[in-house]
């Protein structure tokens, strides 16, 4: 079987797991296709460590069979809300690119993940990208993930050698309810995902953040409990 089948059969494949619900459900659906699970998360210094936990439950409910919790201190760089002292938005999901983008986070996120990936012998990463419900991050869209996979190909000794490499991206083109629904499906607590930008010290998220606005919409739409715990009433985040 040629690395890059998305049968899996127990081979090994490199997961992003940041402890987002998409992160979660991408680990849930690599298992799930047999694939044996090396989950990647990065402690690049962000704003907050409470998705840092959450990628550790996460892990260990999908059952992973090695995690990584890789140190990358992008706070060396700054440029975004995530990394920098710059003020999370709180007014609303806007069309353009907002600050909580991360200067070519999921660039290099994947080129790690890659290196990984070939150091064991695996032409697959899964990463839970989506280009319908996202707050406009160019590294979100389809002809990124297409992009780097060719990249990726003649990047390493292991697709010079005709080992094909596949960026999973199976969430790409699913809306956040959609996603909430596979969550269940998967048999997931989507309690333990995280998805606040702006973390109240008392454990609460912001619910007015980008991200919590498009969480939060979507398990209303999807009619599913959220279980996570809001500062912000429903009447504030719409």
């Amino acid at each position: 079987m040629t690395a890059g089948d998305t049968t899996g059969a127990e081979r090994r494949a490199v997961v992003l797991l940041s402890g987002g619900l998409d992160s979660m459900v991408c680990a849930a659906l690599a298992r799930e296709q047999g694939f044996r699970v090396l989950a990647l998360t990065f402690d690049y210094n962000q704003r907050h460590r409470v998705e840092l936990d959450a990628a550790r439950r996460v892990a260990a409910r999908v059952g992973v069979e090695r995690h990584v919790v890789l140190p990358l201190d992008l706070r060396q760089f700054g440029g975004s809300a995530l990394t920098d002292d710059i003020a999370v938005p709180k007014d609303g999901v806007g069309p353009d690119i907002p600050v909580t983008y991360v200067p070519a986070r999921n660039l290099v996120f994947l080129s790690l993940a890659l290196a990984w990936a070939e150091a064991a012998g695996s032409g697959d990463i899964f990463i839970g990208v989506n280009a319908l419900d996202y707050s406009g991050y160019p590294d979100c869209r389809p002809e990124f993930i297409s992009g780097f996979e060719s990249l990726a190909r003649v990047a390493t000794t292991f697709g010079d050698k005709g080992g094909k490499v596949t960026i999973h991206a199976p969430l790409q083109y699913l809306k956040k309810a959609d996603i909430a629904r596979e969550a269940v499906r998967l048999g997931l607590d989507v309690g333990e995902s995280w998805s606040c930008y702006d973390p109240l010290p008392d454990g609460r998220a912001c619910g007015l953040c980008d991200s919590c606005r498009l969480r939060r919409a979507g398990f209303a739409e999807a009619g599913i409990e959220d279980g996570t715990r809001y500062a912000a009433g429903d009447a504030e985040a719409t």
